[in-house]
Formats: structure tokens, sequence, C-alpha cells
């Protein structure tokens, strides 16, 4: 009962990593381009394959292997370093580009 009850949290888990690295993915997918090279870092193409195969790796393999391990590193750089970048070039992805304090119809003033 134990070990299945383990099992069951490690295949969540699992399950867990590979929608992470699939979200990455899909993110790396929908960003321009040019932003990588404005924001001084690698191409999309190299992204995209680091995070496909990252995404791959945690569906096929074990996490108890090594493999997944490496791919979830290459998730989590691109979480932390590309992706902001990214985002602050092209405005953060919000429909004209305005600052935090923008409401729906303009800045919001008190």
């Amino acid at each position: 009962m134990l070990v299945t009850g383990f099992f069951g949290v490690v295949a969540l888990i699992s399950w867990g990593l590979f929608l992470f690295a699939l979200f990455a993915f899909i993110d790396a997918a929908v960003r321009r381009e040019d932003a990588y090279r404005a924001a001084g870092k690698k191409t999309k193409a190299f992204w995209l394959i680091v995070l496909g195969l990252a995404a791959l790796v945690m569906k096929f393999f074990s996490i108890f292997d090594f493999l997944p391990a490496f791919g979830l590193v290459a998730v989590i750089v691109y979480m932390v370093d590309v992706r902001p970048a990214i985002k602050q070039i092209t405005g953060g992805g919000r429909r004209g580009g305005g600052s935090s304090s923008d409401g729906p119809y303009g800045p919001f003033r008190r």
C-alpha cells in the first residue's frame, strides 16, 4: 500500500514536470525571434530544441534517471533568465506594451 502511494506521488511529480516543460516550450514558441537576439539570449530555434527535448525526456524517462534533471535545469534557466528578458523587450505580452500602472482605458491616476 505504501509503495503504491509512493509511485502515485512520483507519477504526479513526473506529470507536473512534463507540463512545466511543455508550458516553457509553448511560451518559447510564441515569442518573437528578434526578441531573443535583442535580449542577448540564444536563438529561438536553440530554445525550442532544448525545451522540446526536455519535455520529451521528462515524459519518457523516470524522474529517478539523470536526464530529467538536465531537462529541469534547462526549463528553469529559460523560465528565470530568458523568459523575463524577452518579456521586458516585448513589453510583457500586454497589448500596447503599457506600464504596470495602466488600466483598461489608459494610465491609472489617483
